[in-house]
């Protein structure tokens, strides 16, 4: 009877150890008391999901498994994958869906990242934006697109150290024991000369003191000076202010006397045009008329008599009678 009872109590205890396993796996899987919400994203490549894999939200805890991966029936160059996750996660319309893996060894998994918190919150079987997955090959390929730009840039880097060790050569020479003690004397013959005219360089600086201290005088009487002409520029402001309307005024009125010079002088120059024909006959006349008054004077002058008779007295012989 005892080995029997020792087999019961062994049955039994393994019984409880399976349902508390179940019940554990449940747990953990959401099985029991925890609602969940599908979704289902496109991608061109599933990088080896398959159903049942771990679904997380922002790098943290699982939060749902694939429910299936199957090609899409309109497009066989994507895959459908559905999937479902804890109904109280902030899933937005905006949130993206990628495939990644926890470190390089690891198996991959489906990552939900988080959306705006302005955008609306995504429906039970809602199609979520997917970002492409980048497998090894696919970065081998894009390291091998990058060889030859590496070898240009390797090529580079030689021409750039030789042009260095070109440059660290001309350094060197510079600084060879030769260079340096020219340099040295040259030192040498510079402290000697400031040594030598020392008493000259500190009077030039108390001269240059002194013409700093008399610049400073002709400097205040400058800014004086400027003030006043400010002043100044500001009365002529504000009485040119107070008659701008008479300064208007008068500019006014000189415009309109140079109009009416300017139609004057346009009238006289068009009568001057108008009677140039007769202005030269008058002229003409008027010589005339001087060339006989010159003639009429030189006649009174030579004979006067002419005033009194119009004709010429007979000419006068001696002995006879007149």
């Amino acid at each position: 009877m005892q080995p029997k009872r020792e087999q019961a109590l062994v049955g039994l205890f393994v019984l409880i150890a399976v349902a508390v396993l179940f019940g554990t796996v449940f747990t953990m899987s959401g099985a029991f008391g925890r609602s969940t919400t599908k979704f289902h994203a496109y991608f061109p490549f599933a990088g080896g999901l398959e159903p049942g894999a771990t679904v997380r939200y922002a790098g943290g805890p699982k939060v749902g498994r694939v429910d299936s991966v199957q090609l899409d029936p309109q497009n066989p160059a994507q895959l459908d994958i559905v999937f479902s996750v804890q109904s109280d996660l902030p899933i937005k319309v905006d949130s993206n869906v990628k495939i990644m893996s926890m470190s390089p060894l690891g198996d991959n998994h489906l990552e939900i990242l988080p959306g705006t918190s302005q955008a609306p919150r995504a429906l039970s079987g809602a199609l979520l934006p997917s970002q492409k997955y980048v497998d090894f090959n696919a970065l081998t390929a894009q390291i091998n697109d990058l060889g030859p730009q590496a070898q240009e840039l390797l090529r580079n880097l030689n021409n750039r150290a030789s042009e260095v060790q070109e440059t660290i050569a001309r350094v060197n020479d510079l600084l060879s024991p030769q260079n340096r003690l020219n340099l040295a004397a040259t030192l040498a013959s510079t402290r000697g000369m400031i040594e030598e005219n020392r008493p000259q360089v500190k009077a030039a600086l108390r001269n240059v003191n002194a013409l700093t201290e008399k610049i400073q005088p002709l400097l205040e009487d400058f800014r004086r000076t400027s003030e006043e002409a400010n002043q100044a520029l500001n009365h002529i402001d504000a009485v040119v202010g107070e008659n701008r309307t008479d300064v208007r005024q008068a500019v006014v009125e000189l415009r309109r006397t140079l109009t009416n010079m300017t139609d004057a002088t346009a009238r006289i120059d068009q009568t001057l045009d108008v009677n140039s024909e007769n202005i030269d006959e008058l002229l003409d006349n008027m010589r005339h008329v001087t060339e006989n008054l010159k003639e009429f004077t030189a006649t009174i002058k030579t004979r006067p008599y002419t005033l009194i008779r119009a004709t010429n007295p007979s000419e006068h012989k001696p002995g006879g009678q007149q």
